[in-house]
């Protein structure tokens, strides 16, 4: 992805309160991280904890998990977000 991430609106501070690393091994906690950040991350946080391969790759499940507000602004600035989505359903 080229352009730059979409804003997205959450709350100041700490984003994921009492939780200092997270192991992007663990399916569940990389999912949580990214939905987290999808939803409530702020600039720095959409440049510091997301990886583009690694959004493309999840998307397909990931779309599923956050709130369709997000999803469309998301799917809307980065069009390969919907594609990955398309030829996840047809494979």
């Amino acid at each position: 992805m080229v352009r730059s991430a979409p804003e997205a609106r959450g709350r100041r501070g700490d984003l994921t309160p009492g939780l200092r690393a997270f192991d992007l091994d663990q399916p569940r906690l990389r999912m949580g991280l990214y939905r987290t950040v999808l939803a409530e991350g702020m600039r720095d946080d959409l440049c510091r904890y997301l990886n583009a391969d690694l959004l493309l790759t999840l998307w397909p499940v990931l779309r599923t998990l956050i709130g369709s507000t997000v999803r469309d602004v998301w799917e809307g600035a980065f069009p390969e977000l919907r594609a990955t989505t398309v030829r996840a359903a047809v494979a």
